[in-house]
């Protein structure tokens, strides 16, 4: 059984950074393959950013291609979502979410493959 919290959401401005951490409760976190995901106003939910089990590949969305980024801190069992320069069309539920035993050196974006989710954190990025 795996659990998965995500936090540091909030409310900024257009041109602000911002990193959510997601928290995993695993005995193995090597094991999962990490993703981010998120659901906008009036949207489905859409990947985000993934990366491998080996920590060494990453998948971005175009849309934050060179904005976001994914990392790794395996002595606090946690996957951060670092996000810069926010635009109102970043504003969603941002989640994340666990595959066990996915490929070592690959990502998915595939949401059906991912057993675990986080409850979601909310960014709210105004104009």
């Amino acid at each position: 059984q795996v659990q998965l919290v995500e936090s540091g959401g909030g409310l900024v401005q257009t041109g602000d950074s911002l990193r959510l951490p997601c928290a995993v409760s695993a005995r193995t976190f090597s094991d999962y393959q990490m993703g981010w995901f998120r659901q906008g106003p009036a949207k489905e939910r859409e990947f985000v950013a993934a990366i491998s089990r080996s920590g060494t590949r990453f998948d971005y969305a175009d849309s934050v291609m060179g904005r976001f980024t994914v990392s790794i801190d395996d002595a606090k069992n946690t996957v951060y979502l670092q996000m810069n320069n926010l635009t109102p069309e970043d504003t969603a539920v941002y989640y994340c979410a666990a595959k066990y035993l996915g490929s070592y050196f690959h990502t998915s974006r595939a949401q059906n493959e991912y057993e675990f989710w986080g409850q979601g954190t909310r960014v709210t990025v105004s104009p």
